[in-house]
């Protein structure tokens, strides 16, 4: 068998690090990976050189992902298409439903909506491709933060009081975790009125090939059009669209 390369492998934790936090310093890092500071330091010069990290400027000590990050991502997902997928399954319960449907995906504390097909319905929800809103505010949002683990939801979600939308939404933390126990157990997430009190939204979690969510789909009306019967319409259909896209993101259901 191949040799591991310790360095290599100690570089790439560096950077995984960076997947629930946007910025780290030096000793976060040594701390996080119980490594001495010595060579913390010669790995992040190394990583600052090919610029996979850069000092942020005004804080030498403190560091964020770079470009070719970025550009691996890019060219990751664009063999995966997550997106094109998305669009082609999204239309298909919009057709369904009438409604609008959207595709986000989690960044940090964030949601970024990948996908929007809108409503033929004169009032429909002002909404957009590259919109972020903050994650525990929106369906979609919930729907991914009830898929993380106890120890990732703390370092995603900021610290203290949370940041409201309107007066629904939840900023309590503890508040917010029990609500995400309700979000497992129901397999669907619901938006009432919590970043947008004229809209009402219900969503469902995408999985990858290994399992692990990587999206989530929501259906979004204005509360004029929002019933219980609708709800439970509606919740159906965005469980069996995202089933469907999961199953076309490599994920299976039953254990291989």
């Amino acid at each position: 068998m191949p040799r591991v390369v310790p360095a290599v492998i100690r570089a790439l934790d560096i950077l995984e690090l960076f997947l629930d936090r946007p910025q780290l310093s030096a000793r976060e890092v040594a701390e996080r990976l119980d490594l001495p500071r010595t060579t913390v330091h010669e790995l992040l010069v190394t990583l600052v050189a090919r610029s996979y990290l850069i000092s942020v400027p005004g804080q030498p000590v403190q560091y964020r992902l770079g470009m070719p990050l970025f550009q691996l991502g890019a060219a990751f997902a664009g063999r995966l298409d997550l997106v094109r997928e998305a669009q082609s399954v999204a239309r298909d319960v919009a057709a369904a439903c009438d409604e609008a449907v959207h595709v986000a995906v989690l960044d940090g504390a964030d949601v970024v909506y990948l996908v929007k097909v809108d409503s033929t319905h004169p009032v429909r929800m002002v909404s957009g491709v590259g919109l972020r809103l903050p994650a525990h505010c929106t369906a979609v949002g919930k729907a991914l933060l009830a898929s993380l683990d106890p120890e990732r939801l703390d370092a995603v979600l900021p610290k203290g009081v949370l940041p409201g939308m309107t007066p629904n939404s939840i900023t309590d933390p503890e508040a917010l975790r029990a609500h995400l126990d309700e979000v497992r157990a129901e397999g669907v997430a619901v938006d009432i009125g919590e970043s947008d009190t004229a809209m009402r939204c219900v969503a469902a979690a995408i999985r990858g090939h290994s399992g692990t969510a990587i999206a989530a789909m929501s259906v979004s009306a204005p509360i004029i059009r929002w019933t219980a019967q609708a709800q439970v319409k509606w919740a159906d259909l965005v469980r069996e669209g995202a089933a469907t896209l999961s199953a076309r993101m490599g994920y299976s259901a039953q254990p291989l």
